[in-house]
């Protein structure tokens, strides 16, 4: 399959070999990331976004890059991530199709694409490789660590890995452990993909590629991103006219189907199904309690940061806003002075993607009460 890499991305090659948490490693990979801003001479007023499963380093647009990126209005000069006093990195994280090494990268001892030979992925192998892009770029702590979705969870395992290498840090839509429910929709989203006979044990190329496995997978999740109250604003029961319409007697009716089918296939193909599966079962792993003697909130309350933002959305079902309310609390017990905000927002999950008006404000509002540089 085919990287899918922004224009004027920058590469750090990572340690080689770089371990693995479950065991293998890595030869000659790399990481793939953007930054914005200038950094200070004492290199103080830097800040790390670690991202969800399908976000590439390209945060926000910049002279290298000048489409808009997945964050547009809350990074830049003036935006609530302010570039004119913030030297702002993105990375993509390791496993991802998207510039970094992952299942879809050639495998130097072969010189074929890894597949299913890539090692298994965790969360912490994430974070691990993002904290050697921070080191790399002579960064000693940054002033905050931002992650969003999977990126809070990777945020946590970097703080908890890397003890002092974030003086704050800002949590949104994350979580100190994956629940039984998420866990069940990436389930039946690597299932749905597996199944896809062109998947074929991940061997698949552009001639033959598990489309249908891939639309599922991307619908059940698309579903699981936004909320009920907001499918039902937003679509209600109105129905496809007849030129809309699907000629199969069981196909597309309402316009929620097309809106799901429309999302879907655009996606596919822009993201490599084998490095879906890895991303996705990293987080399922993913469990702060394994450093807390089976205690999520003993392994939350290990981590040491001067202060810290929780943020969630009241409607919220992949990521309940009482996750985020735990990692508040959890860092609170470690010593940290805590903020936690429940959003009032009907987007559910991806409220941080679309919610500006809500978001912009409270990341802005931690960010300026930091120390000036």
């Amino acid at each position: 399959m085919t990287e899918f890499i922004p224009e004027a991305s920058r590469f750090h090659a990572l340690a080689s070999p770089f371990p693995m948490k479950r065991g293998g490693q890595l030869q000659g990979a790399r990481i793939a990331y953007e930054t914005w801003g200038k950094l200070a001479a004492d290199a103080g007023n830097a800040i790390l976004i670690v991202t969800g499963l399908s976000p590439d380093a390209h945060a926000a647009s910049h002279p290298g890059n000048t489409a808009p990126g997945w964050w547009e209005p809350m990074l830049g000069p003036g935006k609530p991530i302010d570039t004119d006093r913030w030297f702002v990195v993105c990375v993509n994280s390791l496993g991802s199709c998207k510039g970094s090494t992952g299942p879809a990268s050639l495998d130097p001892a072969t010189g074929k694409p890894y597949r299913l030979s890539f090692p298994e992925l965790s969360v912490e192998d994430i974070a691990n490789a993002a904290a050697e892009v921070v080191r790399a770029l002579g960064i000693g702590q940054l002033a905050c660590l931002i992650g969003n979705s999977m990126g809070g969870m990777t945020a946590l395992a970097l703080l908890l890995q890397h003890p002092g290498i974030a003086r704050t840090h800002i949590n949104i839509s994350g979580s100190a452990q994956a629940l039984p429910f998420s866990i069940a929709i990436r389930s039946l989203q690597r299932e749905a993909i597996r199944l896809d006979p062109a998947w074929n044990g991940g061997d698949y190329d552009e001639a033959h590629y598990p489309e249908s496995g891939m639309r599922m997978a991307r619908k059940l999740g698309v579903i699981t991103y936004r909320s009920a109250l907001e499918w039902d604003g937003r679509f209600g029961r109105v129905r496809l006219d007849s030129e809309q319409g699907d000629d199969d007697p069981f196909g597309l009716e309402f316009q929620v189907e097309s809106y799901l089918e429309g999302h879907a296939r655009r996606f596919v193909r822009r993201f490599d199904p084998n490095c879906y599966l890895y991303l996705g079962r990293a987080m399922d792993w993913f469990d702060l309690a394994e450093y807390g003697q089976g205690d999520v909130m003993a392994g939350l309350a290990k981590i040491r940061v001067q202060r810290a933002l929780a943020i969630g959305a009241n409607t919220d079902i992949l990521f309940p806003v009482e996750q985020q309310q735990q990692v508040a609390d959890g860092l609170r017990a470690g010593g940290a002075d805590t903020q936690f905000i429940g959003m009032d927002s009907p987007q559910g999950h991806d409220a941080f993607l679309v919610d500006y008006d809500r978001y912009g404000p409270a990341v802005r509002g931690f960010l300026d009460t930091l120390p000036g540089r």
